[in-house]
């Protein structure tokens, strides 16, 4: 279960080397370099999401994007939770609140990413983003491992949607998106 102290909102370039480390020590993803990591959290802020701890340090993220021949369909290209973190919802909590910042601004029906087949975690939290919304999955081969010039598992394509609104959370379940109500004081 997410705790109401953990804040989730946009990132900012300051939360490169944050994300960075997260993907490292999540010994899951794959690693970008950590220049993309900043440009990414400056570049595609408005499509990603950070969540922050009580003292307002980074301990997970998402980065995504929209698509730009199929505007309305957002691609969440990494998602990772610290270690110590992982287990009470946050991924999903990410998610949630990312899809309903994009749709509340008119910009999202569907979500796309990819997953390897190994990684059941994903494959739990995308399932389970798409019962939350009442959204169907399509799932395909995107990229064979024989594409790939190392050593890389096949990645499967989910598409889900379209999008339902999604649902009210309960109480304990609060995250407060800290810049939107600083820009909007």
């Amino acid at each position: 279960m997410v705790r109401s102290k953990e804040h989730l909102e946009e990132p900012t370039v300051e939360d490169g080397a944050s994300a960075w480390r997260i993907a490292r020590d999540s010994r899951v993803l794959d690693v970008n370099s950590s220049y993309s990591y900043l440009l990414w959290c400056r570049d595609f802020a408005a499509t990603s999401v950070v969540a922050r701890d009580e003292q307002g340090t980074a301990i997970a993220f998402a980065t995504g994007y929209i698509r730009p021949e199929l505007p309305g369909t957002l691609v969440i290209w990494q998602i990772a939770v610290d270690e110590g973190r992982r287990g009470r919802g946050l991924a999903g909590a990410m998610l949630d609140h990312l899809t309903a910042r994009l749709q509340s601004r008119g910009v999202l029906q569907c979500l796309e990413t990819t997953i390897g087949a190994e990684n059941e975690a994903s494959h739990r939290l995308f399932l389970s983003f798409a019962e939350r919304h009442g959204a169907p999955v399509e799932r395909e081969l995107l990229f064979p491992a024989r594409l790939f010039p190392d050593a890389h598992e096949s990645e499967h394509l989910y598409r889900i949607g379209p999008l339902a609104q999604l649902p009210v959370p309960s109480p304990e379940v609060q995250h407060l998106d800290t810049r939107h109500a600083r820009s909007a004081s």
